[in-house]
């Protein structure tokens, strides 16, 4: 398979880059800085475009996914003041706007799958995930308060609304990781449709190298996509 990463300098990116790459997959890394991709090993089936996503033409975006079988973004905003109020303030969603407008500009012939790493605080508004009063409550207020949260949902809604279910060159899932850890192996986890814990309130937690494995898992594993398509699975490290 050929496959395309933007952000993949970043803590999760990198992970899914690696075992992609442990796969035999051929992958095409998008990083602003090679420096930031780590120490991963040389391998010939690893092609490093050093860029800003939103910086390339639209023409040069159409080349990179040409005969792609699937893209994966794992874009995010620094937890820093100028990651998160400075721009550009809708990297994620404008990213995935982008990528879908190219991938749709080569017509290919076959659907790719456009696999989205999102949050579990987004909400899966084709399915039954109703919020409290409190939660409504501080949802609002993060939306107004921090453009990361707004820009994570404006991308999934784009998939969506704006791609839907039955389009006829793309396919997608936004994974809803809670929150994020660090671990250096793979361990047990569990995918489900909406959240099963209130990811205010009473988040979970799941480790980055499981979410790469999961986001790895839908792109190789037939089956594993066929099951989540076209949602929003939330991804959780189960407790042993």
């Amino acid at each position: 398979m050929k496959i395309l990463i933007v952000g993949a300098s970043g803590a999760t990116g990198r992970l899914l880059v690696n075992d992609l790459l442990q796969r035999g997959e051929k992958v095409t890394a998008v990083v602003r800085s090679t420096e930031k991709l780590g120490d991963l090993p040389a391998n010939k089936n690893l092609t490093v475009v050093e860029a800003a996503v939103l910086d390339l033409s639209d023409e040069k975006l159409a080349e990179l996914v040409r005969d792609c079988d699937a893209v994966a973004s794992c874009l995010g905003h620094n937890l820093t003041l100028k990651g998160m109020y400075g721009k550009p303030r809708r990297l994620v969603a404008d990213a995935t706007r982008r990528l879908c407008k190219a991938i749709e500009a080569n017509r290919p012939e076959k659907p790719v799958k456009v696999v989205l790493m999102n949050t579990s605080g987004c909400r899966n508004r084709d399915l039954n995930e109703p919020l409290s009063f409190a939660e409504k409550i501080v949802v609002a207020l993060l939306s107004t308060l921090l453009p990361p949260y707004t820009d994570n949902i404006q991308a999934a809604e784009y998939l969506r609304t704006q791609i839907g279910q039955q389009h006829p060159h793309l396919e997608w899932t936004a994974v809803r990781p809670d929150s994020l850890i660090d671990a250096d192996l793979v361990s047990p986890y569990s995918v489900h449709p909406s959240p099963i814990r209130s990811a205010l309130f009473n988040p979970g937690k799941v480790s980055r190298i499981n979410v790469a494995r999961f986001m790895a898992e839908l792109i190789c594993d037939a089956p594993t996509w066929n099951l989540w398509k076209g949602q929003m699975p939330l991804i959780y490290s189960r407790e042993v």
